[in-house]
């Protein structure tokens, strides 16, 4: 991961108190991290810091479109992203990261990067099975769902009375 030094917040010169940071994500931030499933994303995130004497609480809000492949008809299209995400960042003896929701800097810390969380909340607002809205609701006209209607199986009448039981039947 390259360094992403826009997203470092040097919290030793804040005042206790409640802070705001805004960032714009975009293809290079993605790419910092190596990910490349999003085309064009286009994310503006909103941060509040609640600086306190033992701790900090960042609360991140994301509000944007990231441009995603279809799983169905492999057609581009814009997914609305609204998330949130809480973090609460503690102090003590050593570094540990390994909690979701938050995160132990040494006593002695300076600084903060706030690239992962982002990156994470950002990610993971997006569905495991990307299905474009045309395709949801019938109006996605794409070469692709023709050759797939075409090649659906049809449906079968089955006869009411099947033939074979009608001689079990004469048995009764």
């Amino acid at each position: 991961m390259e360094d992403l030094t826009e997203f470092v917040i040097p919290f030793v010169g804040l005042k206790e108190g409640q802070h705001s940071f805004a960032f714009d994500i975009d293809t290079t931030f993605f790419n910092a991290f190596e990910f490349s499933d999003f085309n064009h994303p286009t994310v503006k995130v909103n941060l509040l810091l609640d600086k306190k004497a033992s701790l900090m609480n960042f609360s991140f809000k994301a509000k944007g479109t990231v441009g995603l492949v279809c799983d169905v008809s492999n057609e581009i299209f814009d997914f609305e992203i609204d998330t949130n995400l809480d973090w609460i960042v503690k102090f003590g003896d050593v570094y540990d990261d390994d909690h979701d929701e938050f995160l132990i800097l040494p006593h002695g810390s300076y600084q903060v990067s706030v690239a992962q969380p982002i990156y994470e909340m950002i990610v993971l607002s997006v569905p495991v099975k990307k299905v474009h809205p045309g395709v949801l609701d019938g109006t996605l006209d794409s070469a692709l769902l023709k050759r797939l209607e075409e090649l659906q199986p049809k449906e079968e009448k089955l006869e009411s009375n099947d033939p074979r039981w009608d001689k079990l039947k004469d048995l009764l």
